[in-house]
């Protein structure tokens, strides 16, 4: 699913390419995608208009038509992603949302359909409406630390819970989780002071990190979990083989030996 760091890369390249632009056509493939809004109403509030900024909150995208009175709202679900169209080129195969401008446009890629396309007043209102918690980038450590600490469950499902803190999913907090060396189902409340600031400035450097590497594992830096997550996969900095625990629903990846529990949530 794409997580934070994806979905900043996908707003940036939006920035790059999209803006100033006028819309001449919208193309709605899968309206099942749509929330609370038609096809048609989402042409006539898009058409002739530029898209003139962008912004993103945890795992969803924002852009704003010019006069910022309206934001069309992006959520990828399971495995979507946002291309740019170059003049007639083709299409994605399963771009459920196409922007059209004099020459290229913007797709929306959804092959699982399990996205979703919005309008929104503001994305303040909207993250308002989806009691989203802070962005993870966003967060000041204070609020991060007392968050954490008063939490009694795992603190993998603290740091996926989007209404306490938007932007992390599976993959990256395992990766959170290994470069602090927890285990996925530590208890938050477990930690002192010192330890949950430690995994605040760990999941700052972690994010910023993969927004940099353009969210693609490839690129991260070495002793990374994320090039070695999966089957078959063994730890970067010791080299025992990765296991894997249920936590929050999930399957969470994670080196047995760096990772050992400690202080574990039931």
């Amino acid at each position: 699913m794409p997580e934070l760091p994806d979905v900043e890369t996908f707003r940036r390249t939006l920035d790059a390419h999209g803006l100033g632009r006028p819309v001449r056509r919208t193309t709605v493939s899968a309206p099942d995608l749509l929330a609370d809004i038609s096809p048609q109403s989402l042409g006539r509030l898009l058409k002739n208009h530029s898209l003139v900024e962008t912004r993103r909150h945890g795992k969803y995208l924002f852009t704003a038509r010019e006069g910022r009175d309206g934001w069309l709202v992006l959520h990828f679900g399971m495995s979507g992603t946002l291309v740019m169209l170059e003049g007639k080129g083709a299409q994605p195969e399963h771009a459920g949302l196409v922007v059209t401008f004099d020459h290229g446009g913007v797709a929306y890629d959804s092959p699982r359909r399990l996205g979703m396309i919005g309008w929104t007043e503001s994305p303040e209102a909207f993250a308002a409406s989806r009691e989203l918690g802070p962005d993870a980038l966003a967060i000041d450590r204070e609020s991060f630390v007392s968050g954490l600490r008063g939490y009694r469950g795992a603190i993998k499902c603290w740091l996926m819970d989007q209404a306490r803190l938007a932007g992390i999913g599976n993959v990256y907090s395992d990766e959170i989780l290994f470069q602090a060396g927890l285990h996925p189902k530590h208890a938050g409340n477990s930690l002192n002071g010192t330890q949950a600031e430690s995994v605040y400035g760990i999941m700052q450097r972690v994010l910023e990190g993969a927004v940099a590497a353009g969210a693609d594992p490839a690129r991260l830096p070495d002793g990374y979990l994320l090039p070695n997550r999966g089957e078959g996969g063994r730890c970067p900095a010791c080299g025992e083989a990765l296991d894997t625990v249920r936590a929050c629903g999930r399957t969470a990846w994670y080196c047995p030996h760096c990772q050992a529990p400690d202080e574990v949530s039931g």
